[in-house]
């Protein structure tokens, strides 16, 4: 599959020039299903659950974080063996019919939320949250002195608030 930069200019909230970013995308809508992925599946939250933690978080008086996951995808492993195009900014390396295997997912590709969400997924387990059965982006743990924290995914975005002081 190709790829190809895409480059953003990010300015400061008083429109002064911030810094330049380029990010190198996969052409994921070349991807066939069966074939390139098996799985897409991007992390996304059920509105009642958002209900329910905002009227706790009101009731207890909880403090409550937001916060982004920057460069999420990038962190997923990949589960199918994934071959791209040589950007070609690479110039003399893209001479010939030479490809990159990817061990990591990148942004475009199909499989990139699920493979990130998996991941992340395992991190929170092994850190003593457990996921909920009803809604798959809620992860709760339960701290020894019975307090109570709660974390949900959107995304690449999460909010979390509970009883236990959050650091």
């Amino acid at each position: 599959m190709g790829c190809r930069w895409i480059y953003t200019v990010k300015y400061k909230f008083d429109g002064t020039l911030d810094r330049y970013k380029a990010k190198l995308v996969a052409k994921g809508y070349t991807q066939t299903y069966g074939i390139d992925y098996e799985e897409t599946f991007a992390p996304v939250e059920k509105m009642n659950t958002v209900r329910i933690i905002l009227s706790l978080e009101a009731r207890f008086g909880w403090a409550m974080h937001q916060f982004n996951v920057k460069n999420a995808f990038l962190h997923g492993s990949l589960e199918e063996e994934v071959y791209m195009e040589i950007p070609p900014s690479y110039g003399a390396i893209n001479e010939g019919n030479k490809v990159w295997k990817l061990k990591k997912a990148l942004y475009g590709l199909k499989q990139s939320p699920c493979a990130w969400f998996g991941r992340f997924t395992q991190a929170m387990v092994s850190l003593g949250y457990r996921q909920s059965q009803g809604d798959h982006t809620l992860f709760i743990k339960h701290s020894q002195n019975g307090k109570l924290t709660i974390l949900l995914v959107y995304v690449d975005d999460m909010i979390i608030t509970g009883g236990d002081e959050i650091k």
